[in-house]
């Protein structure tokens, strides 16, 4: 939890009452540019998010992921070891046993052989990403920033805005890894989406709606908040060209999973004509959610939301819902508990167990070893899962 003060932009501090996602904490070589304050006041950044299209960026991902794994085991023995590294330990025991005087130079000092480094380890020091702070633009933009922004553009990069550093009721205007791990998962199984007309809920900085749109159809991107979906659409609109391909459209939509109804006040910005909501309801066969299961108020109404438009829906649909579980001590407990996700999964199991005529839900888990198209960290605690919601009748 960082609190990013507008004095102290290079120097976060800590403080309860604000989120701050690693995403934007730990972001490989790149800078947080911030463009501009939003109607409320808040700080908005600009990042940049690469495609790892062609085989050498694979290559080089897969190299990164060797040195992770190099770093869990930083000493070697038996036959791992290299030629170097066994001849620099036989030196040293062959030094040992002659007795510290052997050690001792000229002047009288002592030499201590140290185990050298290994060459995973100085690969893995190169390679550990720096914890990235803020840059605020001033008037005008430097050379460098210039310089990095034709270099961020065309089919391989995602462009999104974004805030940091909120308090919990904004953290929508932040990207999370599990939105990542759902778009790679879009990009892996782009055939299976491609035409489709998707809904998302809680979408956010509308990052996984914006890669949906790459291959789909139509993409309802809905969330809350007057700020928020105009965040989401300026992001929409900043990567209109990766989308453009394919005939792909998204659309920002309120969707508020507290009440019964979408909202079609014409005088409310991002309210459902009665047309889209037709369109929604004949032609929509996936829902996705990302990284939305942190209240346990909001993952009820997410759970009786997802029930509504299910049925409501004219055909069959998919769902597909990312997560990290997000594991923290607690005193009630005095263990590490991870309450969000048990109520998550309570309400998961709750859906497949509904006794309901028009329509059988079935869950299964999705096995997070599919190709990553993006730079994040996937680290274990993400997961998704898919439910298959099917009409009976």
């Amino acid at each position: 939890m960082v609190d990013v003060r507008e004095k102290e932009m290079d120097n976060p501090t800590f403080r309860s009452d604000t989120v701050l996602s690693d995403v934007h904490l730990h972001c490989p070589n790149k800078r947080h540019l911030m463009v501009r304050l939003n109607a409320v006041g808040q700080p908005v950044f600009l990042s940049y998010f690469k495609f790892l299209w062609n085989t050498e960026d694979l290559a080089s991902e897969k190299h990164v992921e060797e040195v992770k794994r190099g770093r869990e085991h930083q000493y070697r023995g038996g036959d791992e070891l290299c030629d170097k590294d066994r001849s620099n330990l036989k030196k040293e025991r062959e030094l040992n046993s002659e007795g510290v005087e052997a050690l001792l130079d000229d002047d009288g000092d002592l030499e201590v052989v140290r185990r050298p480094r290994s060459a995973s380890d100085l690969e893995a020091e190169d390679l550990l990403r720096d914890i990235v702070c803020p840059v605020i633009l001033m008037k005008g933009r430097e050379d460098a920033f210039e310089d990095e922004e034709r270099e961020c553009t065309g089919s391989d990069v995602v462009k999104i805005e974004h805030t940091m550093a909120t308090p919990l009721e904004d953290v929508g205007k932040q990207v999370w890894r599990a939105a990542f791990l759902l778009a790679d998962y879009i990009l892996f199984k782009r055939d299976t989406f491609r035409c489709c007309s998707v809904l998302e809920l809680g979408g956010g900085t509308g990052i996984t709606s914006i890669i949906m749109g790459t291959v789909a159809r139509r993409v309802y991107c809905t969330d809350v908040g007057e700020d928020l979906l105009a965040m989401c659409e300026q992001n929409v609109a900043l990567n209109k060209h990766l989308m453009e391909p394919g005939g792909g459209e998204v659309k920002v939509k309120e969707l508020d999973w507290l009440k019964d109804e979408f909202c079609t006040d014409p005088e409310v910005p991002y309210s459902w004509s009665e047309e889209e909501i037709a369109d929604l309801h004949d032609h929509c066969s996936v829902i996705m959610a990302a990284d939305v299961f942190y209240d346990d108020d909001l993952t009820d109404a997410l759970f009786r939301t997802l029930h509504r438009i299910t049925h409501s829906l004219r055909n069959s649909c998919t769902v597909y819902l990312a997560l990290e579980k997000r594991l923290n001590f607690t005193l009630r407990h005095m263990d590490v508990t991870c309450e969000a996700y048990s109520h998550f999964r309570n309400n998961l199991n709750d859906l497949e167990n509904l006794q309901d005529r028009k329509i059988k839900y079935t869950v299964e888990p999705i096995k997070a070893d599919f190709c990553q198209f993006l730079v994040y960290e996937r680290i274990e605690q993400l997961e998704l899962w898919k439910v298959m919601a099917e009409h009976l009748t």
